[in-house]
Formats: structure tokens, sequence, C-alpha cells
């Protein structure tokens, strides 16, 4: 089913698919999600700068009282607002004795310590040195330097989003026993969309890939918007953008029933953790869904362990809409458990791919 242009669009967001295709008898997309195309995909998404950026939560986690804790590759992490509501940060472990700083209260903009009192304002202190945090009005982030191992950048490489003013927003989180690379990978496989998750997608086609798996040979789709931070860096440089990268999807999202919402949406790898989903045309053209991962480190058994960050940003240019955004309050669980019924697949095509990958049988 193709997208609907947005100058022909009915009183109603739905569409009704008039001859659906039973699930088994969709075409099947095996023999265009090349192994090859996605692994070089996954592998140019890598060699691209973060600037030792890493996501450590949703910006509306942030409470006045207490730290957002978040370990980041074995690396404890806590951030907390300043007396001035701005975001500050450090390593989660007291520098006096240890204690951890996760449990330790927030007063007036101060963290302070509850082993013993050490109180922590977000400068250097008795051995602690605070760490760089952003915050995007969405996402929180930490910059780890020693761990990123990159040329810092003052800001994170963040795609272009619409307007929070005008945008629905909602986060959801989640955590597998993967690596980051097999998240990224997930996404980077728009392919298995239709056949892995027949209760939110059907009509799935891949016009556009990187290497011209689908469409024209070496058809590129859609611009990737990535703003990067003030450290000198050009946006439109080459390696950046990621660009050479897009996938371009026709899809429906199902709605109930035979109703359904088509859309044309491209992917793109803008940094290393990051995979973004842009739609382009249809409803809610301009709507971004932004997949990050974020190392946290081994478990008890040793094996690796990713969270999830996924900030939607929904928009619309219907009247109605402004509806929809004064009861975000509402939406914002259903949203979130939208998210989180597709990762609970998507992390575990994540988790197989690390442990056939982990025991050498990962295919190809």
């Amino acid at each position: 089913m193709k997208p609907v242009p947005s100058g022909r669009r009915g009183r109603l967001p739905l569409s009704l698919r008039r001859r659906p295709v039973p699930w088994e008898r969709q075409r099947p997309t095996w023999r265009d999600a090349g192994p090859a195309v996605i692994a070089r995909a996954l592998k140019r998404a890598e060699a691209r700068p973060s600037g030792n950026w890493y996501v450590v939560g949703a910006s509306g986690e942030l409470r006045a009282d207490r730290p957002l804790a978040r370990t980041v590759a074995g690396q404890e992490v806590v951030v907390w607002r300043g007396p001035d509501g701005r975001p500050a940060g450090g390593p989660g472990v007291c520098p006096h004795l240890g204690a951890p700083l996760r449990d330790s209260p927030v007063r007036c903009g101060t963290l302070v310590c509850h082993w013993h009192g050490l109180a922590l304002g977000g400068t250097p202190h008795a051995g602690w040195v605070p760490l760089p945090v952003h915050d995007d009005g969405v996402l929180l982030w930490v910059r780890l330097d020693e761990l990123g191992g990159e040329a810092p950048l003052d800001a994170p490489v963040v795609a272009r989003r619409p307007e929070r003013a005008t945008a629905l927003t909602a986060v959801y989180s989640g955590t597998g026993v993967c690596e980051v690379e097999d998240i990224v990978a997930n996404r980077l496989d728009p392919w298995h969309g239709a056949w892995f998750h027949p209760h939110a997608f059907a009509d799935l086609t891949v016009v556009g890939s990187p290497d011209g798996a689908d469409g024209p040979p070496g058809t590129v789709a859609g611009s990737s918007g990535i703003a990067v931070g003030s450290s000198g860096t050009v946006a439109g440089a080459s390696g950046i953008r990621g660009t050479e990268d897009a996938f371009t999807v026709d899809v429906s999202f199902k709605v109930a029933g035979r109703l359904v919402v088509p859309v044309r949406a491209v992917f793109t790898a803008p940094e290393p953790r990051t995979v973004v989903m842009r739609i382009t045309e249809g409803e809610g053209a301009g709507s971004v869904v932004e997949t990050h991962a974020t190392p946290l480190g081994p478990d008890e058994l040793g094996r690796p362990r990713t969270a999830v960050t996924e900030a939607v940003l929904a928009v619309s240019d219907r009247p109605g809409f402004a509806v929809v955004r004064r009861a975000a309050p509402l939406l914002r669980p259903l949203v979130r458990a939208a998210a989180g019924r597709l990762w609970r697949d998507d992390l575990a095509y994540a988790e197989r791919r690390w442990h056939l990958r982990s025991t050498g049988r990962f295919p190809g």
C-alpha cells in the first residue's frame, strides 16, 4: 500500500486495507535483506563520530529530590538538576568511602552523600570530578571521554526533530542481553517488520537501501537532518550525516482490524549508537522515532547488557492534533506500551543475534 500524499488525505487519518494479504502469503523478504548490506551499513554507522556522548535516560525522569543513575559500560554515573535547573552529573561513586550516590538525595540542587554527608554541587570537590551532561529536552546524555576514546564534541549528535511544543513525546526504556551493535543491526534491518511484527505492521516494502538492494541501483533516499555539536565538526561532512545509509520504507501501521495508517519512513544512523526513523510522507510527516543503545556492562553471568532508549516525537498538521497534545499525559503510557510490545520482539532478535555471534554460529 502506497503512502497517501498529504495533499490528498481524507478527513480521517486512517485507511482501509481493501485486499489484505495473509501473513503467510506476503512476499518473502529474506533475499532482499542481504546480510552484507546490513553489515556494511552497521560498519559505517560504527565509524561515525559520537563525541563520546551516551544516552542515560529521559529528561522527564529527572526529579528534583533524587539523581538519575545509570551504569555505562561498567561505570556508575549520576545526573541531577542543580539549583538553576540545569543538569549536573559525574561518577556515581562517592570519593570518600565509595558510597553509591544513586541512593543519595538531592537537596536544593546539591547531591548529598547519605553515608557521611559529602555535598556535591556539580564542581570538582574532594577528588570527585564532574562529567559533561546535556539535556536536549527529551533525553539526557553524559560524555565519557575515556570510554568513548574519540575527539569530544560539545554536544551530542542529535537528529533534527520537530518542535517539542508541537509534538507528542514519549520515551520507552528497556534492557537486553546483547551488545550495542545487535540493537543497531536490528534497526538497520527494516525488511523484518511485517514478518516479525504482524501485530503492528503490514504491506511493508523497502523501496530504497544503501546498496540498492531494493529500488534502482544505488538508491539513497531522504536527508538525515543531523545537527552536530559546536566543536568545529561540519554537519554536512562525509561520514557524519549518514545519508548514504538511508533505508526508505513504505509501510502501514496497524490500528485495528483492517484500519491502517500508510506512511513512507526513512531510517538513518547518525552515530554509532543511534538509529532514527523519520516519517517523510503520509500521516504524521515529520514525526521521528529515535532509538539509542547504551552499553551497561556485564550481568552476573558475564554477558553484555545494553539499554534501549527510544524517543517518539509525533506531529501532525491536522487541527485536531492540538487536542491530542493536551491529552499527552494520558497518551504517553499507551505510546510506551506500544513501543514496549515491539521491543519485546526486537530485544529477542538482538539477544539471539548476540548469542549466535558469541558462539561463532552467526550466519555469514
